[in-house]
């Protein structure tokens, strides 16, 4: 499970990234937050 939400961190945060650099920045910013929120580094939402 750990693993599972580490991945789809990642995923959020480079969703971000690629959005922000097509020029949608508050959409590659919530999508980078999200991120951080559901990963098992930082604030995890699931715990």
């Amino acid at each position: 499970m750990l693993f599972i939400l580490w991945l789809i961190a990642v995923i959020l945060v480079i969703s971000g990234i690629v959005a922000m650099f097509r020029g949608a920045l508050l959409y590659g910013i919530a999508l980078i937050v999200l991120g951080l929120l559901v990963g098992p580094g930082g604030v995890s939402i699931f715990t």
